[in-house]
């Protein structure tokens, strides 16, 4: 029997969201209805809001923590009452492609954030989701804690583990660090980094960032934050760290993260490397020549490069051993009732780390 279940949706552009209920079918043979703790905040979601043609009525939300209520027949790996995380990157594929539920609302099919073709939705008491998208949580975490781990946590601590591949004693600098840039410093500090550089705007988001492994700051409303990188690793054109990450995505730290890198040194293949890590948006980056002649790598870390059947495990045991500070990066909550202004909030920058909804 289909369920009705209260969303956030965004069904007028430049409007705010609206709480009402969404129509979820019955779980088909491969999907799994999950009753939900806590969901993320994510930045992604105000592009999404903020595009100038989005398609309506829309659902966001990609990352969670909640409880199995049921389970399709070919469901292979948990079942009715299993803790589980939400994501929206498919947690072994094996070649299968997720079947998205189809949501209703007021008669009309209710479309998904991006990407969309995943069919993962969260800001929702209940969500249908596919398989793919549901990994077990050990009933042991914090599901409060560990709701950003399905986006967040799994794109900063993959992007430094998985797509830099961080050594100990590599050095790396992180731009932004907010909920995905504190998930870079906490993965690269969990490799054995140093130094790892935090940089952003102000002292009180740096100062945070220590707690989650950041040995040194950089303060770019202080001065050019390349030059303060380069300073840090012994000054001049050619210095600078073996991983600078961009968390924010836009043309000037897109640019300034590869900047950031290292150039080649005699003997070496390659030089330093910029990865970004935050979506891109806006205008696009334009990097200049001669950090590419010079060896550096530049190059995009999509969802931390995670799998998440392997690295949410991995991740969650690292927060159990208190390695991963999950429960510092939760810095507020929301009811759903309060959506919009946790977008405001985060917007206007008054997050220093992640904030959730909890249901």
């Amino acid at each position: 029997m289909p369920t009705k279940t209260p969303a956030a949706i965004y069904i007028e552009t430049g409007k705010p969201m609206v709480i009402d209920d969404i129509d979820l079918p019955d779980p088909g043979p491969t999907q799994v209805l999950v009753k939900q703790f806590a969901t993320g905040v994510c930045h992604s979601q105000l592009h999404e809001l903020d595009r100038p043609n989005p398609t309506l009525p829309l659902v966001l939300g990609h990352e969670s923590t909640g409880i199995v209520v049921a389970a399709g027949k070919d469901v292979p790996h948990v079942k009715e009452g299993d803790h589980v995380m939400v994501t929206w990157v498919p947690r072994n594929p094996r070649g299968r492609t997720p079947i998205v539920a189809k949501v209703g609302y007021k008669g009309e099919e209710v479309k998904y954030g991006a990407p969309a073709n995943v069919g993962t939705f969260t800001w929702a008491r209940d969500v249908v989701v596919d398989e793919q998208m549901v990994v077990p949580l050990d009933k042991k975490a914090d599901v409060n804690a560990t709701a950003p781990v399905g986006c967040a946590v799994m794109t900063g601590v993959g992007a430094a583990i998985n797509a830099a591949q961080v050594r100990p004693g590599d050095s790396v600098a992180v731009i932004g660090v907010g909920g995905v840039g504190l998930s870079v410093v906490a993965g690269a500090s969990i490799a054995g980094a140093y130094p790892v550089i935090a940089v952003d705007l102000t002292d009180e988001k740096i100062d945070f960032a220590r707690q989650f492994g950041a040995t040194h700051g950089v303060n770019a409303s202080k001065g050019d934050p390349v030059e303060q990188v380069r300073e840090l690793m012994g000054g001049g054109m050619a210095a600078g760290v073996d991983h600078a990450f961009d968390a924010i995505g836009v043309k000037i730290t897109m640019e300034q993260c590869l900047s950031m890198a290292r150039a080649r040194r005699p003997g070496e293949r390659e030089g330093g490397q910029g990865i970004i890590v935050g979506v891109p948006h806006g205008e696009p980056a334009m990097p200049a020549m001669f950090n590419l002649f010079g060896g550096k790598v530049y190059r995009g870390a999509p969802g931390g490069c995670s799998t998440p059947d392997r690295d949410f495990p991995m991740m969650i045991r690292w927060f159990l051993e208190g390695r991963l500070p999950l429960d510092k990066m939760v810095t507020k909550d929301y009811t759903l009732e309060q959506i919009n202004e946790a977008c405001d909030d985060l917007r206007a920058g008054k997050i220093a780390g992640r904030s959730i909804v909890k249901f």
